[in-house]
Parts: structure tokens; sequence; C-alpha cells
């Protein structure tokens, strides 16, 4: 198990992107290094979880659905892109903002039925997962989850990795997912992370409103953040995408950065090709649903004012 490069055992506190909440980015290796001192093992069958989570399965035929999902994507044939095979299951399902926080108490929440952008990837990355590492379970599924989810596998809002930069950096330091560096250009910003949103804005979430003492503890987590920079590509870029289709994967997760003030990250989703350019595969607020989007990633990009880019992560 990995520690974490914070003062007083510090726990990272989660940030959901999509439309309100938040997720920051980090830069692999080095950057990484900032939060984490050792790397854990891969999670092999033995995914060395803890088992002493709380489990909330918010609806009733969720882990049906998950073993179901984990037989089809175990019966597929070689060569079959397992991320994009699972996020087109989930097209026309509906958008559900905070579906983490609908408890008094943080637990392991299962929802097949309602995601956001975060959820979503999640869950497509999990299930990915399993199926290349030969586990076929809910609990297999629940495990990884965890990992991929929550610092060091603990289940607790203080550890769930609420800035999409932690969730890069947790997921990195497992290899689970690596980040794609592409050459200059297109990849020729750099961004410092400056983020609180979280902090100063306590209100806008329900659990953390609830345990104000977990207030200084996500301050702190902030301030590390806020030490990293990373590279990035810039919208303007992504004009003429189809430049970049040997760079850009179908199924790579794209994280796009924006200049909102106190946030780094605000949407993510999956990266899927058309005739015309880059698209994103998305759990979308606007649509209300998980969607293939209609424009290309850089009109979609011209209509977010704040975005300024976008980063790119390829699962292992």
């Amino acid at each position: 198990m990995r520690k974490l490069f914070i003062a007083l055992s510090l726990v990272f506190v989660a940030i959901t992107s999509c439309g309100g909440n938040t997720t920051p980015p980090e830069k692999p290796d080095r950057q990484q290094n900032q939060f984490v001192t050792s790397q854990r093992a891969d999670i092999s069958a033995s995914t060395g979880t803890s088992s002493d989570y709380s489990l909330s399965i918010t609806h009733k035929g969720d882990s049906a659905h998950i073993v179901r999902l984990l037989h089809e994507g175990s019966s597929q044939p070689a060569g079959t892109n397992l991320p994009l095979f699972f996020a087109r299951h989930f097209k026309g399902y509906p958008y559900v903002a905070f579906t983490l926080d609908q408890n008094k108490e943080e637990q392991l929440v299962i929802n097949t039925e309602g995601l956001d952008c975060t959820t979503f990837v999640e869950n497509v990355l999990a299930l990915t997962v399993c199926v290349k590492r030969q586990l076929n379970t809910f609990r297999d599924f629940c495990d990884v989850l965890t990992q991929v989810r929550y610092i060091e596998g603990k289940v607790a809002y203080t550890s769930r990795q609420h800035y999409f930069t932690i969730w890069i950096a947790d997921n990195l330091a497992d290899r689970l997912i690596e980040e794609i560096q592409l050459p200059k250009p297109p990849m020729t910003a750099t961004r410092k992370a400056n983020v609180n949103y979280m902090t100063t804005h306590v209100e806008s979430y329900k659990m953390l409103s609830a345990h104000p003492q977990w207030v200084p503890a996500i301050r702190e987590m902030e301030k590390q953040v806020n030490n990293i920079s990373f590279t990035y590509i810039p919208k303007a870029q992504l004009r003429d995408s189809n430049r970049y289709r040997d760079y850009i994967h179908d199924g790579d997760i794209i994280g796009i950065v924006t200049d909102k003030k106190g946030l780094d990250i605000s949407h993510v989703g999956f990266a899927v090709w058309h005739a015309d350019g880059l698209h994103l595969f998305n759990a979308s607020s606007l649509h209300k649903k998980v969607v293939d989007e209609p424009m290309t990633l850089y009109q979609y990009l011209l209509k977010q004012t704040s975005s300024v880019g976008i980063r790119v992560v390829r699962i292992k």
C-alpha cells in the first residue's frame, strides 16, 4: 500500500467534475511522487483491497447488471476495445449528479442506472480492469472500484478522489492508467493547479457541510495539489484533431482543463473518433444522459468558454 505525502496522515478529499463539482489533474511519474512515496503493486486476482467497507447498492438489479456486463465483456473477441464496449453499453442512461453523496456516511456506492461524468468513467475503468485480469464476480468489481475511486482503496469521504488530479495520480500509481505525453505540438501548454473549490463552497457538498471537521484536511490537500504543474493540449490545437489519430485512441480518457476559479478539470469522458474528427463519449449534464457527443470535441470546447484544453490518459 502506498503512503500519502501529506501531513497529519492526510486524507485526500474528492471532488467530482461534471458541470458542478471538480476534478483536478496531475502529472504522471515525477509529479505523482508528490502524493505517494511508493507504488502499490498491480491489482491481480487478489486485489489486496480491504474488505471492511460498507456497500450501498442503489438499485435492486445493480449487482446482476455488473455480473452480466463482466460476462459479456469476457466473451468479446480478442482486440475488442473494452472501454468503448462498456461505455457504449451505457449510452442513453440518465445523467444524475451527486450519486455518491446520498448517504449520511461514506459507502462504496454502486449505481449503474444513474451516472455523472466521473462515475461513468470509473465504472467503465473498473469493468475493463476486471475483464483484462479475468476477475468475474460482483465482489471483484467492488474491490477494483475501491482502488479506482479511493486513495489506498480506503472507503472514506476523505480518501475519495474528488479532484481529478488526485484521480489521475492515484490510478497512475496503481498502474491502471498511463498519461499520454504527446510531442510539441500539440502538447504545448503548461498549467499549475490552483484549486480551492471545495473549501470555498463547503455548502455545495452535502456530506462535507455535515462534517465540518473534515474541512482542514481538504484545505491541506488542496495546498498539495497546488504544487503540481502539468502539460495539456490547448483547445486551439484540436481544430484539426485528425492530425492526432495516431496519438489519441478510441477509449482514452479525456479530462477537460478549465480556468474556472478553484478548479482544474471540469469534465471527463472517453475519446471516440468519427470521420469529422475527435468526439467525446460522456455522461452529459447538458444532454441529461450518456451520449456520443454529436459535436466534435473542438466544437464542444468552443462552447465551454472556461475550457482551455485537454489531458489524455489511457487504460493500461
